[in-house]
Formats: structure tokens, C-alpha cells, sequence
């Protein structure tokens, strides 16, 4: 079987310091005043708890 050679693109291609630099600033795009979950913890519990509950349930109903 023949290998595929593909080049490095994106983030692949760049040294491990920049990529730690770009993906550094995703979290630094909304000041912290701003960010609704940072403002108001039971906004972040409920948040949570309902994706919690969405993970739990099951996608298609049982078929016999």
C-alpha cells in the first residue's frame, strides 16, 4: 500500500511556543467584567446541571 504524505498546515506547521501564544488568547477575547458566568455563578450552575442532565439522556428511544 502506498503512504500518503500530506504537509503540516495550521497549527501543525508552527513551533509548539506559538501555538501556546494564539491558543493562550481564546480565553482572553471578552474581558472577565463581561463574561455572563464569571458575573453570576448560579447562571454557571444551572448551566452546567441542565448540560449534565442533556449528556445523560438517551438519543433514540429502545427498540425491542
Amino acid at each position: 500500500m502506498a503512504e500518503k504524505k500530506t504537509s503540516k498546515r495550521g497549527f501543525a506547521s508552527m513551533s509548539p511556543e506559538k501555538q501556546r501564544e494564539i491558543a493562550s488568547k481564546g480565553g482572553q477575547s471578552v474581558p472577565a467584567g463581561k463574561r455572563s458566568f464569571a458575573q453570576n455563578r448560579e447562571l454557571a450552575s444551572q448551566a452546567g446541571r441542565k448540560g449534565g442532565q442533556t449528556s445523560q439522556t438517551p438519543k433514540r428511544p429502545d427498540v425491542p
